[in-house]
């Protein structure tokens, strides 16, 4: 009899322990995620803030943001991604033709405009292209706009490479060149209703902060891209993650 008494006291432990610990866990989430061991995708279009030019693998802001996400009950693959360093717009369309990706994804990322603007492509081209892109875009998201998430282009000019900019420009003309293409950006992701992260602000960081910008004096080091990858992981929390 005692040692029944025993193991009814340990069955009862544990129900009181796994109360505990299922609060504390629900304490720590600002709103309940579903669980699941099914792994989702992830299609990852744009340049060199994508391909995480300067960083191991891990530390692209695509992959850490999944593993943000893993932390939150919300399994993703390893990001499929097309990109490269130094692509424009139109370069970018050309290599998503190129690699013939079929099937559809449960979220797509875009960030695309950086090298427009280092080029000095015109305004027109890029909205015309961007909107093309978006529409890819959200076409690999089944075309469901909710799964899609746009990401403004960072702030290069305060930035080693940016304060010596080889046309000339300075740090605050870069600045507002950049402005002008997220404005652009920003209004057609939300005319299309697909999500869109400003991460401009917090790139700006590294004109203080030299850890947050690599080795070449111009990327973005794995900190800074840890940075984005939390702003992106609150948006994609919004589909993703139940209220």
């Amino acid at each position: 009899m005692k040692s029944k008494a025993v193991f009814f006291v340990q069955i009862f432990c544990i129900v009181i322990f796994s109360v505990i610990f299922a609060h504390a866990i629900y304490a720590h989430h600002p709103y309940p995620v579903k669980m699941s061991t099914t792994s989702k995708t992830m299609l990852c279009l744009g340049d060199s803030y994508t391909i995480g030019e300067s960083v191991d693998e891990k530390d692209r802001f695509p992959n850490q943001t999944a593993k943000l996400l893993e932390k939150q009950g919300i399994y993703f693959s390893a990001p499929h991604i097309i990109a490269k360093t130094g692509w424009t717009t139109d370069e970018l369309k050309h290599a998503i033709a190129e690699a013939k990706v079929t099937g559809t994804f449960d979220a797509v990322t875009l960030l695309i405009g950086v090298n427009n603007q280092y080029r000095s492509y015109d305004h027109a081209q890029y909205r015309r292209e961007f909107k093309e892109l978006l529409d890819i875009a959200i076409k690999y998201a089944g075309g469901n706009a909710d799964h899609v998430f746009v990401v403004s282009i960072p702030d290069y000019g305060v930035t080693p490479f940016g304060h010596n900019d080889a046309k000339g420009r300075s740090a605050d003309a870069i600045g507002k060149e950049i402005d002008e293409y997220n404005a652009i950006a920003r209004e057609i992701t939300t005319k299309d209703k697909a999500h869109y992260t400003d991460i401009t602000p917090f790139s700006k960081k590294a004109a203080t902060d030299p850890s947050l910008i690599a080795n070449d004096n111009l990327h973005p080091s794995g900190r800074m891209y840890a940075g984005w990858a939390h702003l992106l992981e609150k948006e994609m929390l919004k589909v993703y993650a139940t209220h």
